[in-house]
C-alpha cells in the first residue's frame, strides 16, 4: 500500500513537472528544490516504515534494549592469580639460585625435592579426594604453573613437573584400577618420583609411529623396546611409557625393575634432568587407561606444557635483556637506546604475548572438553620457532657475554631449543 501511494504521488508530479506554464509563471526551479526535498524525506520515511512493519512492530519510536555481552576476559581467578605468584616467588627465591650449577655438574639438585614437598607441588595434581587441591578439569592452572615456574629456570622446572605430570595424567586418563593403586601411593610417600618415557631415537620421531611395543601377557602388557632423552631416568620409581599396541599408539604405567637397563644420554640442553635412554625388555606393564583413552589428547596436553615452559623462560630472557640493555653502555649511552635492541626486545614481547595467547586458548578449550587438536598444534609450532627465536636473541644482545657461562642466557639458549625436539614427556 504505501509503495502504491509513493509511485502514484512520483507519477502525478511528472506530468506536473512536463507543464509549459511552469515556466511562464517562472516556478520551475522552486518546483524542483520542493521536490528534491520532498522525495528525500518520503523514500526515508519509506524505508524505516517498511524495516519495522516487516518486524511486526507499530508505528512508534523505538529504541534498542541495552545488549550486555559477555566479554573476553583474560584475567586469572584469584586462586590462580595466588598460585602463579607462590611459583613466582619459588622460581626466584629457589630455581634461579640453583640453575647454574645444576647445570654445570648435569645434576638434579636433591634439595629441590625437599623445597618441592614444601611448596606442596604435587598437591595441585592430586585429587581433592586424596587431600590435594586439583579438580577435575585444571588444565589451565596447571599450564600457568609451569609457565611460572620455567621463569626460574627451564631444565630444573621440566626435572620437578615430571612427577607432578605423571600424576595429572594417571588423574586424567587412569583407569578405576591405576587410579586405586598409584595415585594414593602419591600421598603416602613424597619421595616417589615419576617421568615419562615417550621420544625414541628415530630421525624425525613421530610420537604416532612407535617401534616400542606391548605385548599382551595374562592379565597385564611386556614392553619391548628403547626411549631415549627420559627425564630424570634414573631416578624415577615410575614411568609412563609410550608404545605400540596391535599397531596403535597406547600408553602404559611402569615400575621400575631389573628388566629396564639405563644409559646416561648427554644432550645440549635439559642437562641437570639428567637425561636417560631406557631399555625395556619383557618389562611388565599396566595399561594407562581403558578403551577410551585418547592418545592424541595425551601427547597435546603434554606439548602444551613444554610450550608453557618455553613462553615462561623466553620472559626470563626478555627480563634479563632489558636490564642488561639499560646497563651496558657503548658510546657513552646505554646500549638500550639503540633501535636495533629495542626492537629486538620489542619483537620478544610480542611473541611472548602470542605464545601466551595460543596456549591459553588451547588450554581452555581442553578444560571445557572440546576439541583443541588444532589450536595445541599451531602453539606447538609457534612456540618451536619463536621461543628459539627469542634464545637466539638473547645472546645476540648480550653480544660476546650472551656466549659464556657468565650469564644465564646460553644456558636458556640450550635449553629452549628441546620445545622444538620433544614430544609430550609431560602433562597438564
Amino acid at each position: 500500500m504505501v509503495n502504491k501511494a509513493q509511485g502514484f504521488g512520483l507519477s502525478l508530479l511528472t506530468k506536473v513537472a512536463g507543464s509549459d506554464l511552469l515556466d511562464q509563471f517562472r516556478l520551475r526551479k522552486f518546483l524542483e528544490k520542493s521536490l528534491y526535498q520532498s522525495s528525500k524525506a518520503g523514500f526515508k520515511t519509506l524505508s524505516q516504515t517498511q524495516k519495522i512493519l516487516k518486524s511486526g512492530q507499530t508505528l512508534q519510536k523505538q529504541r534498542l534494549p541495552h545488549q550486555s555481552k559477555s566479554l573476553f576476559d583474560l584475567n586469572l581467578t584469584q586462586e590462580q592469580q595466588m598460585t602463579c605468584d607462590a611459583m613466582q616467588q619459588f622460581a626466584r627465591e629457589v630455581l634461579y639460585p640453583l640453575a647454574h650449577e645444576a647445570d654445570h655438574h648435569e645434576n638434579f639438585p636433591e634439595e629441590l625435592w625437599q623445597y618441592s614437598t614444601d611448596l606442596g607441588l604435587n598437591f595441585y595434581a592430586l585429587p581433592e579426594a586424596l587431600g590435594g587441591v586439583a579438580s577435575e578439569q585444571n588444565i589451565v592452572s596447571n599450564v600457568l604453573i609451569a609457565q611460572s615456574l620455567a621463569q626460574g629456570d627451564f631444565s630444573l622446572t621440566a626435572g620437578l613437573l615430571s612427577t607432578f605430570s605423571v600424576i595429572n595424567a594417571l588423574t586424567h586418563w587412569g583407569s578405576e584400577q591405576i587410579q586405586t593403586d598409584y595415585l594414593s601411593a602419591f600421598t603416602e610417600d613424597p619421595q616417589l618420583k615419576a617421568t615419562f618415557a615417550v621420544q625414541e631415537a628415530t630421525a624425525a620421531f613421530n610420537p604416532y609411529q612407535l617401534k616400542t611395543t606391548a605385548t599382551p601377557n595374562q592379565d597385564h602388557y611386556l614392553i619391548n623396546g628403547e626411549k631415549t632423552l627420559v627425564i630424570l631416568g634414573e631416578s624415577a620409581d615410575l614411568y609412563l611409557v609410550s608404545a605400540s599396541l596391535n599397531g596403535t599408539a597406547d600408553v602404559f604405567v611402569v615400575q621400575r625393575d631389573q628388566t629396564i637397563t639405563a644409559q646416561k644420554s648427554p644432550a645440549m640442553g635439559l642437562k641437570a634432568t639428567q637425561t636417560m635412554s631406557l631399555k625395556f625388555d619383557n618389562t611388565p606393564a599396566q595399561r594407562l587407561g581403558d578403551e577410551d583413552f585418547d592418545y592424541t589428547a595425551f601427547v597435546d596436553l603434554g606439548n602444551l606444557m613444554w610450550c608453557a615452559m618455553a613462553v615462561g623462560t623466553c620472559e626470563a630472557v626478555k627480563k634479563y635483556c632489558i636490564q642488561y640493555a639499560n646497563e651496558r653502555t657503548a658510546f657513552g649511552e646505554p646500549i638500550s637506546h639503540r633501535q636495533s635492541v629495542a626492537f629486538m626486545i620489542a619483537d620478544m614481547a610480542i611473541e611472548i604475548d602470542a605464545m601466551q595467547m595460543l596456549i591459553l586458548n588451547a588450554a581452555s578449550l581442553a578444560e571445557s572438553g572440546q576439541n583443541f587438536h588444532r589450536e595445541a598444534y599451531l602453539a606447538r609450532l609457534l612456540c618451536a620457532e619463536k621461543s628459539m627465536k627469542i634464545g637466539t636473541d638473547g645472546v645476540q644482545i648480550l653480544g660476546g657475554h650472551g656466549f659464556t657461562k657468565e650469564h644465564p642466557v646460553e644456558r636458556w639458549y640450550r635449553d629452549l631449543r628441546a620445545t622444538a625436539i620433544l614430544h609430550s614427556g609431560l602433562h597438564a
